[in-house]
């Protein structure tokens, strides 16, 4: 009884020590990020005030904080505006992407019709074909939700094909050997297997959303940060079109962290690497 108790006394000690070992990484974590950007913040300020720079050309963060917070509710609502579009862009390009990819590498052929057209697509400037959607869909939300999938499905179709392509051959040859359908051998073997290859690309995705919404609001918008900061340079409020920017980094920062979390919610197995899965 006496060794059952110690045994147990040391697995509950060691269980203590590890849980205070992974809270004090998760702090370090959290705090180290937070201690550099306030270091970034603290320097900016005083270089700023040392060297008398015109607000004009590069505002102090406390301006920046100030102008932004007094325009509270107009920043707000164009904040609501690009996020929604971000979040339309994006959920369209992954509903897209996905089975384009699966078209992709279902057989040899249409992987020579799909990528030539993709990467056609993908050549050109977004920017260029902005007003061209504006003209043909008119000067609403839709052209601003397309340019945003067109430049975040692109690296999500290329993912998740890397991804179905990469699966072993054996895993297929068993499923065959089991006589399972082929869409079975696609939704049971080759989707797992690449869903941390789809992660991958919907980190890049997401993170390109966010561009894509203010490159259509910098064309043709009357809401959605793109359109603040082109107004506010417009009529000299440096410090907004700073806070806006901003924003737009915390905005793309907090989207990418809810795909990263997703991923390990979800899919916890998915942060190894396939081989290590194979």
């Amino acid at each position: 009884m006496r060794n059952g108790s110690a045994i147990s006394s040391s697995a509950n000690s060691d269980s203590g020590r590890h849980d205070v070992w992974r809270f004090g990484e998760i702090g370090r974590e959290i705090a180290l990020p937070i201690a550099s950007v306030a270091v970034i913040v603290l320097f900016w300020e005083a270089a700023v005030r040392f060297y008398h720079v015109p607000v004009s050309i590069l505002p102090a963060p406390s301006e920046i904080w100030n102008d932004t917070i007094a325009m509270g509710p107009v920043v707000l609502r164009h904040t609501l505006a690009t996020l929604r579009t971000v979040l339309l862009g994006f959920s369209l390009s992954v509903l897209i992407s996905l089975p384009l990819a699966i078209a992709i590498t279902a057989s040899a052929a249409m992987e020579r019709t799909l990528y030539p057209a993709l990467v056609l697509m993908q050549s050109v400037p977004k920017v260029a074909i902005a007003p061209i959607l504006i003209i043909a869909l008119g000067a609403n939300e839709l052209p601003r939700v397309v340019v945003t999938f067109l430049i975040a499905f692109f690296p999500l179709v290329v993912a998740a094909a890397t991804g179905l392509q990469s699966v072993p051959p054996e895993f297929i040859e068993l499923g065959r050997s089991l006589r399972a359908p082929r869409w079975k051998l696609i939704f049971r073997i080759s989707l797992p297997y690449a869903v941390p290859f789809v992660f991958g690309g919907l980190k890049v995705a997401i993170a390109l959303s966010v561009v894509g919404a203010v490159v259509g609001e910098f064309v043709a918008a009357n809401q959605g940060l793109g359109y603040l900061i082109a107004t506010s340079m417009a009529f000299f409020k440096t410090p907004v079109a700073w806070g806006a920017m901003i924003i737009l980094a915390i905005m793309g920062i907090i989207l990418f962290q809810a795909v990263v979390l997703a991923e390990r919610v979800f899919f916890p197995w998915s942060t190894s690497s396939p081989q290590l899965m194979g």
